[in-house]
């Protein structure tokens, strides 16, 4: 089949060397058009209506879900593939023993061919974006060629996308090279075409990441993550490599504000929690206590840079949430729940008779009839989860009503605390504070989570997630650990105070001893009270911990033996864990910072303090 010279169609200002990258992608793709995105109002009711057309999505209730669609992608394209996912670094030692390494130059090659074509009868798409505010000098920009509209309209709500970050791009700012296809050619190479499907994907597929050049090249996937180039790809894989070359941070981190309403004072917070540790209801947390104002900055991604006044600023690099809807509800998490009355995309959720959505955990009973994530008739007892576990929405930021005033301030906002959580059984405390920001490093480079039933694997064995950024970093994870030092020296006492917090330890019948939820701002006022010098501590293994008087309990129903239990320090199980944290460090082999080999020398001689 001849390949065919097409109109690239670029807006008068596309700057020459991205009017010709597009050529060179469309000339490998094929595809049958090129539309550069605009990011306005009619091309999103265009688009929208394009993929209702071919039964891509499926407009809601009006009445009850204005504005709001339902995708249903194929079973086999749920969710982020890590074992799909590589970096292509120069040298296998860059990329490190917990990301998948491929040759860059074997990978471009293999690549090439699977991109050959891959566009043929499709639409390509050029959307320019930027991640965080506009202007901001804490946010960068990017690029990502798509033949997937669904992915226009999603990463139309997570970032500031269209002529307005095209044109930054045009005033000379640099851009981070995206490539994505769904891999399903409209047309074959001789020139037959096929019909579309509602949900294109590739049972092949590649989510690579090039450090060296800043590139993201992802096929055969539609979905999250895998699709949305500017989310995990670009904001954490190859954010944290530019980070680590302009002294700068990109975290897997919500920000949160916390308003003292006594005085006024104005804290900001953001904090690392692996997957199923209570992220998103932190990121909206609603006070049981009076006296605190909370609102959201951001719920998934914080980019970090030291300011003129030698502080720490973050930013929100996305402006929407792509949230897991299972389990999301009015108790759980009303703030989320609410900003999904309008202007959504659900994504693999279950649709109601009356057309509106449904998904476990959203109510106590199950209604008696639906459609599933699969396209059938559901009822209870078909044994078979409604909406899919890893099912989403993506929505605005700014409807959630948590949303601060400030969140997309192109300043960015100081940050007083970071958070380190993980989900333990025992051993780790309700919430310590590091000793020093050395201290800190070493609690986020040994975050983890406790495996407590026999599903999951070896009861007590830690499932490790340091910094919640496992599968995120683009680099070396100990070489990550090294730059977190040096940010660390760069800040010097300018530098946020680290806490850990707990919110699952269990008694011995398996019940939790804290309630979490509305009450984890318990333990973060006094994490806000340490940081204003207004309460003492006392020492402990796992470092700073509350006198019991700080802490406020008031209205819990706890007694003293639950209290002392959430702080319970076992010196054996202490020493097992640094046993167990000696090994992990060993993978990473002389990597490993010298100063964390002599936090984990020091946390022994705490151990053995206690003893």
């Amino acid at each position: 089949m001849t390949v065919q010279t097409i109109p690239n169609n670029a807006p008068t200002n596309a700057p020459s060397d991205l009017v010709a990258w597009v050529d060179e992608v469309a000339a490998l793709t094929q595809p049958e058009r090129i539309e550069w995105v605009t990011g306005s109002d009619e091309e999103r009711a265009a688009i929208t209506q394009l993929m209702v057309d071919q039964g891509s999505l499926i407009p809601l209730n009006p009445e009850l879900r204005p504005g709001s669609y339902l995708a249903r992608s194929t079973p086999s394209d749920v969710a982020r593939v890590e074992s799909r996912t590589f970096i292509c670094s120069t040298s296998p030692e860059d990329a490190g023993p917990t990301n998948n390494w491929a040759d860059p130059a074997e990978m471009k090659q293999t690549l090439h061919g699977l991109f050959d074509g891959s566009m043929r009868g499709r639409t390509l798409y050029v959307i320019p974006f930027s991640m965080g505010p506009l202007g901001s000098p804490i946010s960068r920009l990017g690029v990502e060629i798509t033949d997937s509209p669904y992915v226009v309209l999603n990463m139309r709500i997570m970032t500031r996308m269209g002529s307005s970050a095209l044109q930054e791009i045009a005033d000379g700012q640099p851009w981070v090279k995206a490539v994505h296809s769904v891999g399903y050619p409209l047309v074959d190479a001789a020139g037959t075409p096929r019909d579309d499907v509602a949900w294109p994907a590739n049972d092949e597929k590649y989510i690579t990441h090039f450090p060296e050049s800043h590139e993201i090249w992802s096929f055969g996937s539609g979905y999250g993550g895998n699709a949305l180039l500017g989310k995990k790809c670009f904001a954490l894989r190859i954010a944290s490599v530019l980070s680590r070359e302009e002294g700068t941070m990109a975290e897997h981190m919500l920000i949160l504000k916390i308003t003292r309403d006594a005085d006024g004072r104005v804290f900001y917070l953001a904090a690392a929690f692996p997957s199923a540790c209570g992220k998103t209801n932190l990121a909206m947390l609603q006070p049981t206590i009076p006296g605190y104002t909370v609102e959201t900055i951001g719920d998934d991604i914080a980019w970090m840079r030291p300011g003129e006044d030698g502080r720490l600023y973050a930013i929100n690099p996305e402006a929407g949430f792509f949230g897991v809807a299972p389990g999301t509800s009015a108790k759980t998490n009303p703030i989320a729940l609410a900003a999904l009355d309008h202007d959504v995309i659900f994504t693999n959720v279950a649709l109601t008779d009356d057309g509106d959505v449904w998904w476990e955990g959203l109510t106590k009973q199950a209604p008696d009839h639906l459609i599933d994530w699969t396209g059938q008739d559901w009822t209870p007892e078909s044994g078979t989860p409604a909406a899919h576990p890893n099912s989403r929405f993506t929505v605005a930021a700014e409807q959630a009503a948590t949303i601060a005033p400030n969140w997309d301030d192109p300043a960015g906002v100081p940050l007083d605390i970071i958070l380190f959580g993980g989900r333990r059984a025992s051993n780790v405390p309700l919430i310590s504070e590091s000793y020093d920001w050395e201290h800190g490093v070493f609690m986020g480079a040994t975050v983890s989570s406790e495996q407590t039933a026999a599903a999951e694997g070896s009861v007590g064995a830690l499932r490790r997630d340091p910094f919640a950024m496992l599968p995120f970093c683009g680099y070396n994870m100990a070489d990550y650990w090294a730059h977190w030092l040096e940010m660390g020296r760069t800040l010097g006492d300018k530098a946020p105070k680290v806490f850990q917090v707990n919110w699952f330890r269990k008694d011995a019948d398996g019940g939790f001893l804290w309630p979490g939820f509305g009450d984890n701002i318990r333990p973060l006022e006094w994490a806000l009270r340490r940081v204003m010098g207004e309460v003492e501590s006392r020492d402990g293994i796992s470092g700073h911990l509350p006198l019991p008087e700080d802490l406020n309990l008031e209205g819990l129903d706890l007694d003293d033996a639950t209290v002392e239990a959430i702080f319970h320090l076992d010196p054996d199980a202490w020493s097992t864990e640094a046993d167990l944290t000696e090994e992990y460090f060993a993978q990473f082999g002389d990597k490993v910072p010298p100063r964390l080999h002599h936090q984990l020398e020091t946390l022994r001689e705490r151990i053995n303090a206690a003893r």
